[in-house]
């Protein structure tokens, strides 16, 4: 079991390894193929994984539902020996829009003691509510209005001084239409749920709930990070095929449970990014995109997300072709 304070060093080595992803397509970043930029990523992270001291093993992996390259669940890495450790990973959360060069797309992983971590089985989206602060009052099972209104109450401020953050997807499009006639002010965004999950369940971050169907990797991705701030989340399965519902029913799935935050993730975990994009995750946690210097060095800013030390920030420099450093950008 990971000890409350793991040892730095392996810390540091889960980081390096998201900082070997985003530093890995530096030199792609806003070149628009982001099936190569996921490609790139994987192999960097997987290569980073490999030599860490630990028994590893992926529980939540992206990028089948994209048809894009994953690691997979079930997945090994490490040395074998060590901490048991399970790991919820996706090597660039915004694909597209590091393709583009647009804000909020990070290298993400998250680890947490063997079986910590909710078992989404072979669901692909999940319906997730994201709010700081205890929030136990809210739940999806409840209309919008309602939520909003006792968001309101809680954090001492009207509704239409909210502001809810919700994916720009026809899926979702109810949601924003309730959020927007409920007063509240409507936050859209294209991609990047881990960044956007973030910055509503911070306290000081600048959004107050986040609402909607998205990724259920992320969903699980985001519940370690939500955990650590002690924020709230709930979520619920929302499959958006006939094909998934089945695979979901036949799995034995109760399509109608919302699953609450001590079940997605039921122990201390810890949610590792390095920002390959701008991304602004809360006050005074605004990153730089990954960048390469003129001498061939990259720099990566980071943030560890955990008990006792939400939202530390880092800036690393990786000198080319160095032991320490990491692999050449490609381009």
């Amino acid at each position: 079991m990971i000890e409350r304070t793991p040892d730095t060093d392996l810390l540091d080595g889960f980081l390096d390894a998201t900082r070997a992803a985003a530093a890995a397509v530096a030199g792609l970043v806003g070149g628009g193929d982001g099936m190569r930029i996921d490609g790139v990523a994987v192999d960097a992270l997987r290569r980073a994984l490999e030599s860490l001291p630990v028994d590893g093993r992926v529980v939540v992996g992206e990028g089948e539902k994209d048809q894009a390259p994953m690691l997979f669940v079930g997945e090994r890495f490490g040395t074998g020996a060590g901490t048991a450790i399970d790991l919820a990973v996706d090597p660039v959360d915004g694909t597209k829009l590091a393709a583009a060069g647009k804000p909020d797309s990070v290298a993400v992983i998250a680890i947490a003691p063997r079986g910590a971590m909710f078992d989404i089985g072979p669901a692909y989206y999940l319906e997730k509510l994201v709010a700081a602060g205890g929030g136990r009052e809210l739940s999806l099972g409840d209309p919008i209005a309602v939520t909003l209104d006792r968001l309101a109450a809680r954090v001492g401020r009207p509704v239409e001084q909210l502001r809810v953050a919700v994916q720009d997807r026809p899926r979702n499009a109810a949601t924003a239409q309730a959020v927007t006639a409920a007063g509240a002010e409507l936050v859209s965004f294209m991609d990047g749920d881990v960044a956007l999950s973030l910055r509503a369940a911070a306290t000081d971050g600048d959004l107050d709930l986040l609402l909607g169907v998205g990724g259920a990797p992320e969903g699980i991705l985001t519940a370690a990070a939500v955990r650590a701030l002690g924020g709230w989340m709930t979520a619920r399965f929302a499959p958006q095929s006939p094909e998934e519902r089945a695979r979901l029913i036949e799995a034995g799935t109760d399509l109608d449970r919302e699953v609450p935050l001590d079940e997605l993730c039921r122990d201390d975990a810890w949610l590792l990014l390095s920002a390959v994009t701008s991304t602004a995750l809360a006050a005074g946690a605004e990153l730089a995109g990954v960048r390469v210097e003129g001498d061939g060095g990259v720099t990566v800013e980071s943030v560890v997300v955990g008990p006792g030390s939400p939202l530390t920030r880092s800036r690393k420099r990786l000198d080319r072709d160095t032991p320490t450093g990491l692999p050449r950008p490609v381009r």
